[in-house]
């Protein structure tokens, strides 16, 4: 007779689908997604972006039928990404409220889809003809002052065109507590603002930067983005921007980081984000091209991977295409 002890039965829950359902600990709904848009200048655009199958950048006049399919398949939430007509080197397009690509795609979109939620990327990489995230100096150096200035102009500009939220990604110092600042002393102070708190300088970014042309002209942005290696350092990063007023706290990229998705969540009293990036979804859509992976179920466990490790929100390129086969909150 074995002198182990006997097990509790049952083990596991084999063969009975329905009651692993209701113990389930972690479920991903539609609600959760948000969907990066790309949008540029021009008529009669629909760009597919090479390395990032089956997302495109359009123009305003081909953005509803894309707008109608993300809601038909119950997203309501969308992250704006614009690439201007011209470029300079301090992205003044970002605060044009008359001209301003992300400008004009807001007022479209909330006059058309009063129910769709806007949030839009507050930087300025994909509008400097440079491709930093702010001013530079003759010597090529990030100043960080000068940029939070026009940081804050393009903050007020994105939410007199209706903006839901602000997400600023730029990582730079100082920049919630700067846009907090302008947006309150502008009777704003309802407009939330989705900090990238947790930001690294990745190797997971090269589509996106294919899609809007944000590459670095010189140099990287190691200098204000994080060390891949540091932990510790992305904790900091994000105490400050809870302090400054920050509403939503992000880890960006998601799936190499989700030790500090589960940090922030275990840390801070604050909804935490995290960003699937185009990278990870390149991955993933070549790989399924190639018949090497079922690429819906890898998708579906990575969201599932993610939301496990503590993120309330995703965003990610898979939002429109897996959104019917999540359930939903209502």
């Amino acid at each position: 007779m074995s002198s182990f002890p006997q097990p509790r039965r049952p083990r596991r829950l084999r063969g009975h689908a329905a009651l692993r359902g209701m113990v389930r600990e972690t479920v991903v709904h539609r609600e959760d997604l948000i969907m990066p848009i790309f949008v540029q200048p021009g008529v009669g655009v629909k760009r597919e972006i090479p390395s990032m199958p089956g997302i495109h950048s359009h123009s305003l006049d081909t953005l509803p039928a894309e707008i109608d399919a993300i809601l038909a398949a119950g997203v309501d939430k969308v992250l704006v990404f614009g690439v201007p007509e011209q470029k300079d080197a301090v992205g003044s397009d970002t605060w044009d409220d008359e001209h301003g690509i992300v400008q004009k795609t807001v007022r479209l979109l909330k006059q058309r889809w009063p129910e769709l939620y806007v949030i839009t990327d507050v930087c300025f990489c994909e509008y400097t003809s440079h491709g930093h995230c702010g001013v530079v100096s003759d010597g090529g150096a990030l100043l960080n002052d000068p940029t939070l200035a026009n940081l804050q102009k393009q903050a007020l500009s994105h939410a007199r065109a209706g903006a839901d939220m602000l997400a600023p990604s730029g990582m730079i110092d100082g920049m919630i507590g700067a846009m907090r600042g302008a947006l309150d002393g502008e009777g704003l102070e309802t407009v939330p603002i989705m900090s990238y708190a947790v930001k690294y300088a990745s190797a997971f970014y090269g589509p996106f930067r294919e899609a809007v042309d944000s590459a670095p002209a010189f140099g990287d942005r190691k200098t204000y983005q994080m060390d891949p290696a540091n932990a510790r350092e992305g904790l900091r990063e994000a105490a400050l921007d809870v302090e400054q007023g920050a509403d939503v706290l992000m880890v960006k990229p998601a799936l190499a980081y989700l030790d500090l998705v589960k940090a922030l969540k275990d840390t801070f009293d604050l909804p935490v984000a995290c960003y699937n990036v185009s990278g990870e979804y390149a991955m993933v859509k070549a790989a399924a091209q190639r018949g090497w992976i079922d690429g819906d179920a890898i998708a579906r466990e990575s969201l599932l991977s993610m939301k496990r490790a503590g993120a309330d929100i995703l965003i990610t390129y898979f939002a429109r295409d897996l959104a019917p086969r999540l359930p939903s909150l209502g």
